[in-house]
């Protein structure tokens, strides 16, 4: 796979609801984006609360505007407060650096688009994202520290 598609993304947000719902997450809010930040898909699961579609995408959009995983921008933003300030100044505040928003890549390691999601507590967020996208035999860059 080379891009992603329509139907690739819709697949990715109903596994990510799937993967919600079988750890009684709260209600979900999942966004795709493709590899140039811009949004295919949204879905926003009843009861979520107003924000998390911007959540969602800013934790997308991050890791696609710096080509790690959202975990890496959350531990960017403890160490380099500054550098963080900056990147959403630059990018009109359009970066959320919390775990949730995770790169899809696919079997050759080529970023086709990133994952975001919001509405339960951060690791769960990316827990389901990952599912989402291995569920699709792609693989998920979180931005795990080893």
């Amino acid at each position: 796979m080379s891009a992603l598609t329509l139907k690739v993304a819709v697949n990715l947000v109903n596994e990510a609801i799937t993967a919600g719902r079988a750890i009684c997450a709260a209600p979900l809010t999942i966004a795709v984006l493709d590899a140039g930040g811009h949004l295919i898909t949204l879905q926003r699961e009843d009861g979520a609360s107003l924000l998390r579609p911007q959540v969602a995408i800013g934790k997308a959009w991050g890791a696609i505007a710096l080509g790690k995983g959202s975990r890496l921008l959350a531990l960017d933003a403890q160490q380099r407060p500054a550098f963080i300030a900056a990147l959403n100044s630059l990018g009109q505040g359009s970066v959320v650096p919390a775990p949730g928003g995770v790169l899809i890549r696919n079997q050759d390691g080529n970023v086709l688009g990133a994952v975001g999601i919001s509405g339960d507590l951060s690791d769960v967020d990316e827990q389901c994202a990952i599912t989402a996208i291995e569920a699709l035999g792609l693989r998920a860059d979180a931005g795990v520290v080893a």
